[in-house]
């Protein structure tokens, strides 16, 4: 790599996605679309599900939110890196400008931190229903679901930002080609012109606002969970409140196990193939698995489904109505 002495101000980067793989792209064009239509198509359920609630509950209204985050972050890499697949005779990638690169980082950053303080939030919401089940109603109301999802969309803006104009003040060598198909925090850092531990101090920063912050949150919650679950002496209800927080769970760990893992690391452990793998499956995948984890485990969800596919679909409509 150049020294930083050689480095420049880019006016844009080359985003090389998978053009090295001429014959994979067709294949690989369809997977995505595949999996991108169902993802838009699941999330999009659930909105329209929610939203045909006449009464809304608490968790109902955080899972709005995050069908609507999920929404959002595929539309940020998903729609681009179709075009890019579909596009032939790159050559060597697809030019982004630098502008549209920082704009398409900072938010995914956005959406990203906004889901990890919104599993928080709905961290909290499971801990007042099972630990205080006679003062939830009156603490968990509408308003405080309002002001918090406010605050976890304004606390992943204010941290996205910040690490935007980190990172895009680093300085860059080389040809600007980004082993990537989106602009990620990790490919941008493995271009920069850095021999110090310092220039990536932003970014650890950001981890331990986005991941640790909300992540001790989570399990202070889950302790206090757990112990009131241990005093219960019905099996059966201790099965039924733990049942409630088994989607939550596994949308946690997934999310924070992929951020952990892809995010808080240094820079000398970066590979941009093995990287770009990896951010394959965390962009696409993991979107996709929401929708059907909370669609399969959380009863109020799977009856608003039903109840909106049996508008659209009359062999359902004839179920309900027998």
């Amino acid at each position: 790599m150049d020294s930083p002495g050689n480095a420049t101000v880019p006016r844009g980067f080359v985003l090389q996605g998978f053009s090295e793989f001429p014959n994979l792209r067709p294949v690989l064009f369809l997977l995505l679309l595949a999996v991108h239509l169902a993802t838009l198509s699941g999330n999009l359920l659930i909105l329209v599900a929610v939203a045909s609630v006449p009464s809304r509950p608490p968790m109902l209204l955080f899972l709005c939110q995050l069908s609507a985050i999920e929404l959002c972050y595929t539309l940020v890499v998903v729609p681009r890196s179709l075009a890019d697949l579909a596009t032939p005779g790159q050559g060597r990638g697809s030019p982004i400008s630098f502008l549209g690169c920082a704009v398409q980082m900072q938010m995914f950053v956005a959406l990203g931190g906004t889901e990890c303080f919104l599993l928080a939030a709905m961290a909290y919401d499971r801990y007042m229903a099972i630990c205080h089940p006679l003062n939830y109603a009156a603490v968990v109301t509408p308003g405080l679901c309002m002001r918090l999802a406010l605050a976890c969309c304004l606390g992943g803006l204010t941290v996205s930002v910040g690490l935007t104009v980190a990172v895009f003040h680093l300085p860059f060598c080389g040809s600007h080609l980004l082993v990537h198909f989106f602009c990620d925090i990790t490919a941008l850092l493995y271009l920069a012109c850095t021999r110090s531990y310092v220039d990536e101090l932003p970014l650890l920063g950001a981890c331990l606002v986005l991941l640790l912050l909300p992540s001790l949150l989570i399990l202070a919650s889950y302790a206090a969970i757990a112990t009131a679950l241990s005093r219960l002496r019905s099996s059966t209800g201790r099965y039924k409140a733990a049942s409630t927080c088994a989607s939550h769970l596994v949308v946690t760990f997934l999310h924070y196990g992929c951020a952990t893992f892809m995010y808080v690391r240094p820079k000398a452990s970066y590979s941009p193939r093995h990287d770009r793998t990896l951010a394959l499956i965390y962009t696409n995948v993991t979107p996709l698995l929401y929708p059907l984890i909370y669609s399969l485990r959380n009863r109020e969800i799977t009856a608003a489904i039903r109840r909106v596919l049996g508008r659209w679909l009359p062999g359902q409509r004839q179920a309900q109505s027998a």
